[in-house]
């Protein structure tokens, strides 16, 4: 413990004994994991903590049992994943910005017919608003930042409220290292294998019943880009997800199908380019061309709002830091 370290006692009311161990988890593993996240010590008994450590990282964790507690004691269920996604979201740029003794603000959430979607952090909670406010929005940034997820869920909630007719999940028939055509069946079935992760958002959002039924009627449609040559989409909300691997005339065919009544989300990852070399890619091509045009919206996600597994923002970070040595 260095000079610098200090040692902080918080009371959480009301004293409850359920609360209390649903935000200490399982064997302490929620404050285990503050601990090992936070590099503070807690000790817990009853309803009170002591918490020490460095006096910044002291007053986050600080913080951080305090918002804990209250989104236990509102019911909501409390797991490492929760936890760590609440330490993405109230990380150290944040919380200087934010007062640990006022309520928190009404937050940002998205209704499906599964349950609410909350967007963590600054970042997310920008993009979503974006989305909801502009007919053309950008999200680029790593794996694992919640642009695909959160923009289904906004699809979602836009076909619940009839905003829209229909969604439009689309994708580019390029993938990492494979070779679509020793694939079996037409384009549609090749590329079905890929859009699995747009499927599972659906289920989780719709239900798979439901989701199967909108298929049907051609209400949600998932299709490789190729298939959107010729079309007009009005009132629709349309999704192009892995866009980085879309040339630069498909991106601009893709942008010129957008009709009335419709909103367009182009999601990727600009260092994830699966292109055959020298193809220049369509996403890095359109940031440069639509940065600055009013009713567009580009959102730009950094390794610190990966939501996944702790190791992929650090995994993130490596690749970005051993990328720039090699020039």
């Amino acid at each position: 413990m260095t000079a610098q370290a200090i040692q902080r006692v918080l009371t959480l009311e009301p004293s409850d004994s359920q609360h209390l161990a649903a935000l200490c988890g399982q064997l302490n593993e929620n404050l285990k994991l503050i601990e090992q996240r936070m590099q503070v010590r807690i000790a817990a008994r009853a309803n009170t903590f002591q918490v020490s450590g460095d006096e910044e990282a002291v007053d986050e964790a600080v913080h951080l049992l305090k918002q804990l507690y209250r989104e236990s004691i509102a019911g909501t269920s409390l797991s490492p994943e929760s936890v760590h996604l609440r330490m993405q979201q109230a990380n150290r740029e944040q919380f200087a910005e934010q007062n640990s003794d006022d309520e928190p603000t009404e937050a940002l959430v998205i209704r499906t017919k599964k349950g609410s979607i909350k967007p963590r952090g600054g970042n997310q909670q920008n993009y979503v608003r974006a989305i909801q406010g502009c007919d053309v929005n950008f999200g680029i940034g790593p794996a694992g930042t919640g642009k695909t997820y959160l923009a289904v869920a906004c699809a979602v909630e836009a076909l619940i409220s009839h905003s829209v007719e229909r969604i439009l999940l689309v994708r580019p028939a390029v993938e990492a290292g494979e070779k679509l055509g020793f694939l079996p069946g037409d384009l549609a079935q090749k590329i079905d294998p890929y859009l699995r992760p747009l499927y599972d958002a659906l289920y989780e959002m719709l239900g798979s019943d439901t989701v199967t039924k909108l298929i049907e009627r051609n209400v949600i449609e998932i299709a490789p880009l190729a298939y959107m040559r010729g079309r007009t989409l009005n009132d629709s909300f349309i999704i192009l997800d892995e866009a980085q691997n879309t040339t630069r005339e498909q991106m601009k065919m893709f942008l010129t199908r957008i009709g009335f009544g419709s909103t367009a989300v182009i999601t990727g990852d600009a260092t994830q380019i699966d292109l055959p070399r020298g193809t220049p890619s369509g996403l890095v091509h359109v940031m440069k061309v639509l940065d600055g045009v009013d009713g567009i919206s580009l959102t730009y996600f950094q390794s610190r709002d990966v939501v996944r597994h702790p190791l992929v923002q650090k995994i993130v970070e490596a690749y970005a830091a051993y990328e720039d040595t090699q020039g």
